[in-house]
């Protein structure tokens, strides 16, 4: 069995035993090589010791976790935040498909972490796609606006994508399908629920169980045929009943906010 060398990085003295001892009883295959109080103790570790993987907390007093990453990079270390930061930042986290453990941490979401880590660990060490997604992290996270690029894993990678680009996603079983404007299409494994709540809702809306729509790449929508909406690509797709009242608010509020630019 593959071990992988870790660390833990957290100022809570709690928050670092509870990891460890869950580690050391649920993931046999992680052995815990250094615990860091800081940044700085963290730094030192990975300068004297070959690391895959680091459990870093965000809010450490005297020095922020990402300033850990450029580290973590150099040394080709995967990392899994362990956080009970704010909202904010867990969107922004989960839009550059990092992973993270939202603190007190759960057992099951521990050992799928980890298992994630083997499955991609020759991905992660991409030093090229590391670097854009952190870069694209840091960005939302210093603006605090609304989530503008997505970071999305398929088969053989990472790809970034503004969020302007995709024209619609629909829903593929556990899967989801996004359709971008140059024809590209992704398929990833995250459900249409998840990219509800990354993407601003005053520009993409779920109108069925089974899509949603970027309202700029709306052409037009009419009920020859039932309830439709025509995209700008060409294609069409129904509006479930139960949803056609939150799409004609959104809509409205959509046409509202283009006209006063």
């Amino acid at each position: 069995m593959t071990i992988l060398k870790a660390i833990i990085v957290d100022d809570e003295e709690f928050a670092r035993s509870s990891l460890f001892f869950l580690l050391q009883q649920n993931c046999p295959q992680v052995e815990i090589t250094g615990i860091a109080r800081s940044v700085s103790e963290a730094k030192d570790i990975l300068a004297h010791h070959p690391i895959d993987l680091i459990f870093l907390d965000i809010a450490m007093p005297g020095g922020n976790g990402f300033e850990l990453i450029p580290d973590a990079q150099k040394h080709n270390a995967a990392v899994i935040f362990t956080t009970a930061y704010d909202q904010y930042a867990l969107k922004a986290i989960k839009a550059n498909a990092l992973d993270y453990l939202l603190k007190p941490i759960d057992i099951d979401e521990l050992k799928t972490a980890v298992e994630k880590v083997f499955q991609h660990i020759k991905l992660f060490k991409v030093q090229n796609e590391n670097d854009e997604r952190i870069n694209n992290l840091v960005s939302s996270l210093s603006s605090r606006t609304e989530i503008r690029k997505l970071t999305l894993p398929y088969g053989q990678g990472f790809k970034m994508i503004d969020i302007d680009d995709i024209i619609y996603i629909e829903a593929d079983s556990n899967y989801s399908i996004v359709h971008l404007n140059n024809h590209d299409k992704i398929t990833v494994s995250k459900v249409l629920r998840e990219f509800e709540e990354l993407l601003p809702t005053d520009q993409f809306v779920r109108i069925h169980k089974s899509s949603i729509i970027n309202l700029n790449h709306l052409k037009e929508y009419n009920s020859k045929n039932g309830l439709q909406v025509f995209l700008k690509n060409g294609e069409s797709i129904n509006i479930s009943r139960r949803r056609a009242s939150d799409f004609f608010e959104k809509i409205k509020l959509f046409t509202k906010a283009n006209s006063d630019h």
